[in-house]
């Protein structure tokens, strides 16, 4: 057996799951390089705009403020959450803390779209290189049943070449899990922060129309 193979030499050794594992790992890929593209494109800091809006708001600029927010670009992912949180601030906490609410869970599903698909691959790809696995050690055994002389280059070639697929899976399931936890940590941040945004302004919105 040669000391070294080629990428392509080892994905034709792997048999016919390491197609599989192939679609898998552009797929893995292919939403890496979506999801990173989308969070990158939206703006997702908070406290910029918290704190011009709050400071608007102590200044009693509350109509200037909703303008400002509705001026914002679909990219600024918090403005739409702030603005309705203004608009809604005349019927009352309940009514305004909603509808930010709602608001920003429309916002969230839009960032962790996908990141359901890469939890899925990672614990696909494993399983589909374990059965590439099992698959190839049924052959390789049935290769030592039929040989007349088994030797030991015979039979570890055999388990080498089968192990092919469960090392191409692990390595998609270890590059999807890194991925999510990357990406995730980002979108929690970002919750973190418009959760802690919306309590601060309702206090600042909440004092208004008392005095108001």
């Amino acid at each position: 057996m040669e000391s070294g193979f080629s990428l392509i030499e080892l994905f034709k050794l792997g048999g016919p799951f390491m197609w599989v594992l192939l679609a898998f790992s552009v797929a893995t890929i292919a939403i890496i390089i979506e999801r990173s593209i989308y969070l990158a494109w939206h703006n997702c800091k908070v406290s910029p705009f918290t704190d011009k809006i709050k400071s608007l708001l102590k200044n009693g600029n509350k109509a200037e403020a909703e303008r400002y927010l509705a001026s914002c670009t679909h990219r600024q992912t918090i403005a739409s959450i702030l603005l309705a949180l203004l608009k809604n601030s005349v019927y009352g906490e309940n009514r305004m803390e909603r509808a930010a609410e709602t608001e920003a869970q429309e916002r969230l599903r839009r960032m962790e779209s996908g990141f359901n698909y890469l939890t899925a691959l990672s614990s696909l790809a494993p399983l589909t290189g374990f059965l590439g696995t099992v698959s190839g050690m049924i052959g390789a055994f049935q290769s030592i049943a039929m040989a007349t002389d088994v030797n030991a280059q015979l039979v570890a070639g055999g388990i080498y070449e089968a192990l092919i697929t469960t090392v191409f899976g692990l390595i998609i399931a270890i590059v999807a899990l890194v991925a999510y936890n990357l990406l995730i940590q980002r979108v929690d941040t970002f919750l973190a922060e418009t959760s802690k945004a919306i309590n601060d302004l309702s206090a600042v919105l909440l004092d208004e129309n008392k005095i108001a």
